[in-house]
């Protein structure tokens, strides 16, 4: 399927502006973290989550008065008249006793009659503060091995610059997707951090196409700069770029508006992350891999062509 014909857009010639946009928003989503931090979920952060469901339209604030040290929110749509009620869990971790917070809730919610509401809660999730920084330790290790191990591979299939480009290229998209799970106010648990990881390996794979090309043009364009070489893989790659991208964007987006709550924010996670893995793709890694590369000749490039490249008309009186 083509949908661009002999597309020849300068994306590279875009690249500095590009790159100035990101440091703004990845610049944003720093000071919210370093301000506002990071809301953690129950499975890094430990706690109590309970779901209540109402026989009439829950009163918000009357049920947060009741449970001062919760956080109260509404959970599925207004139609379903559920609450989800997140009690974050301080002090050790003492076994079955945790279990006896889901009881405290709703003793605290019928002492202060908020209204009717089922006494068996539509759901539970319960969480101790030692499983959760265990939780977190993990997962942070998970993220920083899949980084190294994308180096190493790209390091040795391509060179190392193209390496370096692409692992920027994926730091970048996971503070950005960090940034606008800051900005929505979604926690981070374990189904963003598997999207998070998903979005490592989505971004990678575009990169690589991107590359993969540029090392095939290499053994025809030996005599043209990286900048332009770049340039014409991404051109040449755009429609598949576009058909992988819009295709992964509809399924996410369609689980982002019917999967509801316990999926959303792992969908949002990853319609992020797949809009941001595309322009960094096109962006930010082929900028860092022209910056680290300089003017140092690529692999694939001989060094006589390269030569010839920058005194052409020397060779033509040689020979």
């Amino acid at each position: 399927m083509q949908i661009f014909k002999n597309p020849n857009f300068d994306f590279v010639g875009w690249r500095w502006p590009a790159l100035g946009l990101s440091l703004v928003v990845i610049g944003i989503g720093l000071f919210l973290m370093l301000t506002r931090g990071v809301q953690k979920g129950v499975d890094f952060e430990g706690g109590t989550i309970v779901i209540v469901h109402f026989h009439e339209d829950p009163d918000l604030a009357r049920i947060q008065g009741a449970l001062p040290d919760a956080t109260v929110q509404r959970y599925g749509t207004p139609e379903t008249r559920n609450v989800m009620i997140r009690v974050k869990r301080t002090g050790e971790e003492q076994g079955t006793d945790l279990s006896r917070e889901v009881d405290q809730v709703l003793s605290r919610l019928r002492e202060a009659n908020v209204g009717a509401f089922d006494e068996t809660p539509v759901g539970t999730k319960i969480v101790g503060p030692v499983v959760g920084e265990q939780l977190r330790r993990q997962g942070m290790w998970a993220t920083v091995l899949a980084l190294g191990g994308i180096l190493i591979y790209i390091a040795l299939r391509f060179q190392f610059s193209f390496a370096v480009g692409a692992v920027v290229a994926v730091i970048h998209d996971l503070l950005v997707t960090l940034t606008f799970l800051t900005i929505f106010g979604y926690d981070l648990t374990l189904n963003v951090v598997a999207a998070l990881l998903t979005i490592t390996g989505y971004s990678v794979n575009d990169t690589i196409v991107v590359f993969d090309r540029v090392r095939e043009n290499l053994r025809l364009m030996r005599r043209d700069n990286l900048p332009h070489i770049i340039n014409v893989a991404v051109n040449q790659t755009l429609g598949r770029t576009v058909i992988t991208s819009g295709t992964t964007v509809l399924a996410v987006l369609s689980l982002y508006l019917f999967g509801g709550d316990v999926l959303r924010g792992m969908a949002f996670t990853l319609l992020v992350g797949v809009l941001s893995g595309t322009y960094s793709t096109v962006f930010i890694a082929a900028t860092i891999a022209i910056i680290f590369q300089g003017r140092k000749p690529l692999k694939g490039q001989a060094a006589p062509a390269a030569s010839a490249s920058a005194r052409p008309s020397r060779r033509r009186a040689v020979s």
